[in-house]
């Protein structure tokens, strides 16, 4: 367990010293909230749907943590490229705690960025309906950050290249974060979409934090729970494997 303590204590750290980092990662969800929030924030009152940014919000809060978290596989090529992980390997250590280390290195960063964004909601006019829930809100996302984190960190494992790995983020993971409910209701779609949405995992990160926030959902907070831990262990389960096929 030394090495999990270690390898998350080295991202953690490496994460706080790029304070650019921190700060450019603001950027998008202050963008979206202004630009979408407000922008789109009539249409959403005439349709019925009451204030929009109560319905953002949460939505802008995961894409926080999913993005931030997935960008673990970034930094575990970047250790490949550069030795550290070789040096890892070469360790009595199994591979699975070294999965594990920067699974949860990379979720750590990504609720703290998380909780950043909260914080800029909360100044955006967002209330949640009650405080009490909170201790939910943050279990959600801590689920959708490992998820997100596994799932970069599993395909990260298979590739050499880092110029890659942004290309797979914007094949995948961006529609899987618009697809969502992040930024539009899940009720009413049409069948394909409806479809979509009901197997993307993070549909329920999402729900499950705006029925935490808000009381409003769309699954039970028990099954979007229950997909996101199943999913996380489906997806670890594959990065030990890969890690397993790693040569350095």
């Amino acid at each position: 367990m030394t090495a999990i303590y270690i390898l998350w204590r080295r991202q953690l750290t490496r994460f706080v010293r790029t304070r650019s980092r921190i700060i450019g990662a603001l950027g998008q969800p202050i963008i979206f909230l202004v630009a979408i929030g407000f922008g789109l924030n009539p249409i959403f009152q005439k349709a019925g749907g009451g204030n929009y940014i109560q319905f953002l919000a949460p939505g802008i809060i995961v894409m926080t943590v999913l993005f931030t978290s997935i960008f673990t596989g970034l930094e575990i090529i970047w250790d490949k490229q550069f030795g550290f992980l070789k040096e890892t390997f070469v360790a009595p250590v199994p591979r699975w705690q070294i999965l594990l280390g920067k699974v949860l290195g990379g979720a750590t960063v990504a609720m703290i960025q998380g909780f950043l964004v909260f914080a800029i909601t909360l100044v955006a006019g967002f209330r949640p309906m009650h405080w009490s829930s909170l201790p939910l809100a943050f279990l959600f996302l801590f689920l959708v950050a490992m998820v997100s984190s596994t799932f970069g960190a599993a395909v990260a494992a298979r590739l050499d290249d880092m110029q890659a790995f942004p290309l797979i983020f914007n094949f995948l993971v961006q529609p899987l974060f618009y697809l969502s409910g992040a930024i539009f209701p899940l009720k009413n779609l049409p069948m394909l979409m409806d479809f979509i949405t009901k197997i993307n995992p993070f549909s329920y990160g999402v729900d499950g934090l705006r029925y935490a926030f808000s009381g409003v959902n769309v699954f039970s907070p028990w099954t979007s729970a229950a997909v996101l831990v199943g999913v996380f262990i489906i997806l670890m389960a594959f990065g030990v494997y890969q890690f397993s096929k790693v040569q350095l």
